[in-house]
């Protein structure tokens, strides 16, 4: 059989690695406080690749240094990327451990880069009867694709790869790989900085070479060229053009002091690899070598045995004996607890455990009672969850004292995660392993078929929730905050999951009617799109857009990026004034968005039974308190444009002769602000009943009684009131108004001398974060600021904004759930058949009957007017229709 020779871009693929894990770099850090993320996405990418290849020979190539023969050819070789970020540098010498721990060899080259090892090598494996594979996440390295060589390329992180052949480069550049320096060479390369032909980019460089084959065949052929300002610049770059495709070429033949014979794959190194994982602190990766969590190291979690029952329809009558409190736990090893599969349940106390994959067992008198008793209190992870998954077996959970997924988040608001086992590691108990661990992820999700696995985890799950209760109330009672917990997050738990259950209907035709005339109209933006471009390409590419946009319509270039021009939507709203095409290209992408995203996204989650969404609230997820809607997020559907506004007609009540009613908080972020600095100007304007935006617009501006206050005025004192206590720079307020930076600070100094108690607010409130390490909301929910003190100035300046910001954003969040929890009280004791089916931001959206509307009209307001006493009244506006948009 033929050998399988597998070559990996050390470098390369543990940059792709640390990127597709930089925004986990805090997570990805061992006990040393090493970052890990690179070494971590390696290692998956092995993970993933030896099984693949199953390799006779491997070697990790890396580069020796930053001089090579490339750079003594062109001093500028690779001169213009940033400097590689130390939290990666720190990572390589660790890397090469991992390497030799998995039985790989690592190898570098003085002089020579990595491609050119493994383009030497792979020359050597296919004189020597081996399939060689290149790991690597520089395409650059297509150019060795040969019928026994395969070049693939990762993308989307490190475990997603794309297999060239010289099929696959015939397929996706119409060239051969001998060609791909040919088309370095007329493109150059912004990556490593070489020059290539002025203005000739991929599209121009392929289509060259499909017709002359070779850059020195295309000089040949120079004469035959139409004249155009291309083949000047053909012939002013030829030197350039030429030194190009040297140094993208790959030396494949370059003096390795390393043979094929001495690169055997040994396979894993068990024992080193089990120090360097625990070194790493690599629980998962220990995991799957089924290292038991005892061998790991003395930090590591301590695997506590646990006894537990087994319940089956025989001995249902053990758990009679349950006085309260019990710790209950029902296994949705899916996020969605609306659809996810159920695993099995435990239920006990004072390590009496009893566990069952059988759910059923929960709709039987014996256990429901339990769960429903109003006497027993329950200790549970995650309430909304329990009730929502026990109501689709047509069981009650009543009763729930401790939730330890709620008070961990309320004790602190950074550490937001929802799985069980590392909830628990914050609070000092380490015996439950991560859910990721035991069920997989994503696609790998499966519940363990041995029942010791999955029974040990779920005892243990409850164990934890029992101990921790006591600990952490105690903790809820020295930062004050028992009420709360007990007064507003608790109920409310119970109201989002009844609404949750609820969910609400949509017309699911006339959303597919939208979706029709979208696609309609993205069909004729298109078309439009193309008739002033003179030419058809794919409106999505980013490079083609660039290359219209900037190289043939010769619009002023604003932002350049590595691969090209930048066409992010910042650039192109400066450009909207330059060329029409401008304007329906943002047309386009945001009618697409809502085509995809909304649309088609929508229609894929209303369930079938009853036509509804389903909507989950996250409770735990934002550091301010706010909730958040998930599969699918109904707080974010677009307003600005009709067409997403009208995506609310779809969604209609779930009764004939019935009504959507809408009540939204006025200013509500703005009256908070005015009560809390106690700012008497602001203040006044709220107790006037005065536009607030035009009342801060006669102010800053400096303008009298009378004197009209136009729109952009209004507009410009909106972005100010908004701006300030979110700490707004000179520069951020000029940005978003477009005024210049000096007449945005001239506003920002205005609005303090007019407001002087936001001003004393800030001060002080900073102060007390810098003193006190957190800050409060009204309800004492607090949320702390580890960086607040810190030396690094950009780190140190988010942290005092987010002092400023969270006391207003949280009690605003903290005033609309009470109001909710206040809402469905009133609702229940007024004997209504009016359902609360979804909170949006500041908004309650309700059905009724239409005999109710009128009864909602005063008592809504009333309610959420009410839900606390601030020094400004609170202001509240309603309307109702039959559909949410007629609603609003």
């Amino acid at each position: 059989m033929t050998k399988q020779l597998l070559l990996i871009d050390g470098n390369s693929v543990a940059f792709r690695a640390f990127f597709a894990l930089h925004s986990q770099l805090d997570k990805f850090t061992n006990q040393n406080g090493l970052h890990t993320t690179a070494i971590y996405g390696f290692n998956l990418m092995l993970d993933h690749i030896l099984k693949i290849v199953k390799p006779d020979a491997a070697l990790v190539a890396f580069d020796a240094g930053k001089t090579t023969f490339r750079t003594a050819m062109f001093a500028d070789y690779k001169s213009g990327r940033a400097k590689t970020p130390p939290e990666l540098s720190e990572q390589m010498p660790y890397l090469k451990q991992l390497v030799a721990a998995r039985g790989i060899k690592s190898y570098e080259l003085a002089n020579y880069e990595a491609d050119d090892i493994i383009g030497t090598l792979a020359q050597q494996a296919s004189q020597s009867d081996y399939k060689t594979t290149i790991v690597t996440g520089d395409r650059d390295l297509t150019q060795l694709a040969t019928e026994q060589v395969t070049v693939s390329v990762t993308h989307k992180g490190v475990t997603e790869v794309e297999h060239y052949t010289p099929a696959h480069v015939l397929e996706k550049f119409g060239l051969t790989p001998a060609q791909i320096v040919d088309m370095k060479g007329l493109m150059g390369d912004t990556s490593d900085n070489y020059p290539g032909v002025t203005k000739v980019g991929e599209k121009t460089a392929i289509k060259l070479l499909k017709e002359y084959d070779s850059i020195e065949n295309l000089y040949d052929h120079i004469d035959d060229l139409k004249q155009s300002k291309m083949k000047d610049h053909l012939i002013e770059d030829h030197d350039l053009a030429m030194m190009s495709k040297k140094l993208a070429r790959i030396n494949q033949s370059a003096p390795l002091e390393v043979e094929l014979s001495e690169l055997t794959y040994l396979g894993d190194q068990t024992d080193e690899l089990i120090k360097f994982y625990q070194q790493m602190n690599f629980r998962s990766f220990l995991t799957k070598m089924n290292v038991e969590q005892t061998e790991l190291s003395l930090e590591a979690p301590v695997d506590k045995p646990i006894d537990y029952t087994v319940l089956t329809a025989a001995n249902l009558d053990l758990v009679k004996q349950f006085d309260q409190p019990v710790s209950f736990y029902l296994e949705m090893p899916a996020a969605n607890y609306h659809v996810s599969d159920f695993a099995g349940f435990v239920i006990g106390n004072n390590d009496q455990w009893f566990v069952s994959r059988d759910v059923d067992l929960l709709k039987q008198p014996a256990l429901a009672q339990v769960l429903a008793s109003t006497k027993i209190s329950k200790n549970v992870f995650n309430a909304k969850a329990m009730i929502v998954g026990l109501h689709r077996l047509g069981v009650q959970l009543q009763n729930v004292n401790f939730d330890l997924l709620l008070v961990s988040y309320l004790l602190n608001t950074n550490d937001n995660s929802d799985d069980l086992g590392l909830v628990a590691r914050e609070h000092g108990y380490e015996d439950v392993q991560e859910d990721e661990i035991v069920y997989g992820k994503g696609a790998k999700l499966a519940i363990p078929a041995d029942d010791s696995v999955l029974f040990t985890h779920l005892a243990k799950k409850a164990r934890t929730i029992d101990l921790l209760s006591s600990q952490l109330f105690d903790e809820l009672d020295q930062n004050e905050q028992t009420p709360l917990y007990t007064d507003i997050e608790l109920p409310l738990t119970n109201v989002l999951a009844q609404m949750e259950i609820m969910g609400i209907k949509v017309d699911v035709d006339r959303l597919s009617a939208m979706g029709s005339k979208l696609v309609e109209r993205l069909s004729e933006i298109e078309q439009t799109i193309y008739q002033e471009a003179g030419q058809e390409f794919n409106i999505n590419s980013t490079k083609q857009l660039g290359e219209i946009l900037f190289e043939q319509m010769k619009l002023p270039v604003i932002k350049k990026t590595k691969t090209g021009y930048s066409t992010a939507v910042d650039v192109l709203e400066k450009l909207r004034d330059q060329a029409p095409i401008v304007d329906n290209i943002l047309q386009y992408r945001q009618i697409a968005k809502l085509q995809s995203t909304y649309i088609e996204g929508l229609l894929k989650v209303v369930h079938s039974s009853d036509q509804k969404i389903h909507t989950r609230y996250l409770q735990t997820l934002t550091q301010t308190g706010r909730l958040s809607s998930v599969d699918p997020n109904l707080q974010n559907i677009p307003i600005r444009l009709e067409e997403g506004r009208k995506i609310r007609q779809a969604f209609v009540p779930s009764h004939p002769d019935w009504e959507i009613f809408s009540s939204d908080y006025s200013q509500i972020e703005l009256r908070v602000l005015a009560h809390i600095t106690g700012d008497k100007n602001l203040q006044e304007a709220f107790l006037e009943d005065q536009d607030i935006h035009a009342s801060t617009a006669r102010r800053i501006f400096k303008l009298g009684p009378n004197d009209e206050i136009d729109r952009n005025l209004r507009r410009q004192a909106k972005a100010v009131n908004f701006g300030i206590v979110y700490g707004i720079s000179d520069y951020g307020l000029s940005q978003n108004i477009g005024i210049t930076r000096k007449q945005a600070k001239a506003f920002i100094d205005t609005y303090f001398e007019e407001y002087p108690g936001v001003k004393k607010y800030i001060d002080t409130v900073v102060k007390q974060a810098k003193k006190m390490g957190y800050v409060e909301t009204l309800t004492h929910r607090r949320r702390y600021l580890p960086d607040i003190n810190t030396k690094n100035f950009n780190q140190r300046s988010f942290a005092e904004r987010t002092a400023m910001n969270t006391p207003i954003q949280g009690s605003a969040a903290d005033i609309i759930k009470i109001a909710m929890i206040g809402m469905q009280t009133a609702l229940k004791q007024q004997n209504l058949q009016a359902k609360m089916l979804l909170q949006i931001h500041d908004e309650l959206v309700f059905e009724a009957p239409k005999e109710e509307i009128p009864v909602l009209e005063k008592l809504v307001p009333s309610v959420m007017d009410s839900a606390v006493k601030l020094d400004v009244p609170l202001k509240v506006e309603s309307a109702h229709g039959a559909t949410w948009y007629d609603a609003k």
